[in-house]
Formats: C-alpha cells, sequence, structure tokens
C-alpha cells in the first residue's frame, strides 16, 4: 500500500503517519503561497485580497488539523516542512507580482494535484487508517473550493503566461510531494 503512494516508511512509522507529515508540509507550503499573494494582490490586483484572506485562513486550519494529528501520534513533521514553506513563499512572490492570473493559475495548478492526491491517499488508508481519512475528509471540501474559485476566474482567459504557469506549478507540486513520501 506505501508502494502504491510512492512512499519509503521507516521502520517505525505507517503510511498514515508519512501521509499526514506531507500533507502538514504541504499545507505550510500553501500559506506561504497565500501570504505572499496577498501581499502583492493589495498593491497588483486588491480585489483578490478577501478571497485570499479566506484561502489563507482554510490553509491555517487545515495545517492546525495535520499538527494536531502529528502531535497525537507522537512524531516529527516531514523534512520537507521548510522545502514547501521556501517553494511556496518563493511562488506566492512571483506570482503574487506578475498579477490576478497568475495567481489563479496558481491555485488551480496546486489544488488539482493535492485534490488527486488527497483522493489516492483516501483510497489508500481507508480500511486501515481511518484517522487520517477523516482528516482528509476535513479538507476537501475547502481545497475543491479553491480550485474551483479559480478555474472560474480563468474560464476563457488563458494566455500562454498562465498555461506556462499552470504546468510548471502542477510540476512543481508533485515533485514536492513526491519527495516528501521519499524523505
Amino acid at each position: 500500500m506505501a508502494q502504491a503512494l510512492g512512499a519509503r516508511l521507516k521502520s517505525n512509522e505507517t503510511l498514515g503517519d508519512r501521509v499526514i507529515k506531507v500533507d502538514h508540509a504541504g499545507e505550510h507550503g500553501a500559506i506561504n503561497i497565500y501570504t505572499w499573494q496577498r501581499a502583492f494582490a493589495k498593491w497588483r490586483c486588491p480585489e483578490l485580497v478577501p478571497e485570499l484572506d479566506e484561502f489563507l485562513a482554510h490553509e491555517r486550519r487545515h495545517r492546525a488539523l495535520f499538527e494536531a494529528e502529528l502531535a497525537r501520534r507522537q512524531k516529527p513533521r516531514c523534512h520537507s516542512f521548510h522545502l514547501c514553506g521556501l517553494g511556496g513563499a518563493v511562488l506566492g512572490v512571483l506570482t503574487g507580482v506578475i498579477g490576478a492570473k497568475a495567481i489563479h493559475a496558481t491555485t488551480e495548478a496546486v489544488e488539482r494535484v493535492v485534490l488527486r492526491h488527497l483522493q489516492d491517499q483516501r483510497g489508500a488508508l481507508r480500511s486501515v487508517d481511518p484517522d487520517v481519512v477523516s482528516v482528509i475528509d476535513a479538507i476537501i471540501a475547502d481545497e475543491q473550493q479553491h480550485h474551483d474559485n479559480a478555474a472560474n476566474h480563468l474560464r476563457g482567459k488563458r494566455g500562454l503566461t498562465e498555461k506556462v504557469i499552470d504546468r510548471f506549478v502542477a510540476a512543481s507540486t508533485e515533485a514536492v510531494i513526491w519527495l516528501g513520501m521519499k524523505l
């Protein structure tokens, strides 16, 4: 089952432990993306600030849920935690400077990848770690809302920049998740 998600587990670690660690690090990255996008949106596209505030609040709640589950399991955070934070900050600054369409393209790409991984995690863990599935279930509607809002903003407005951002962000998100499952 761990192989299905590409996890390399330590001897004292379950697949659920690893998923919680990786998802916690991912939420930290998302917080950094939205934090920095918001900082630049105040200048570039102030109409997005309320939506970014809402998404940021969701991501902080998600990280807290994963953090609580890590604490309950007495597990440390993922080795990729700081990498996710740094990557999120860089991505947030770059796309925040570019503007609204870049912000939406980033959100759509990240959330598309995240939603697929969350569904895979739910399937792999449903019968072996219902506690992790419960945490995933608590966040999945928010992640879907983020994706759908971004997709709606971009409907019919995708240029070359948005297509490049989509591919780069999706590939980067996949790579960070893969790396987190291996560390």
